[in-house]
């Protein structure tokens, strides 16, 4: 017997994957297990700043008026 896979069977079998791998992603996210992980990750764009004591400051504002 031979089945032939239709193509609305075809793209109903691909959302259920996508729909699987999102489920995945969502307990893989949410896991209490990667807190500490994602708290290391969410200070990553402050890592290359200087510390604020080592930006130099100007001592007094400047105006734009004449």
């Amino acid at each position: 017997m031979v089945l032939e896979m239709s193509t609305g069977m075809i793209r109903g079998l691909g959302t259920v994957v996508v729909f699987i791998a999102f489920i995945g992603l969502v307990l893989w996210v949410f896991s209490s297990k990667r807190g500490p992980e994602f708290a290391q990750a969410r200070l990553l764009p402050f890592a290359d700043e200087p510390p604020a004591d080592l930006i130099p400051q100007d001592p007094e504002p400047r105006s734009t008026w004449s």
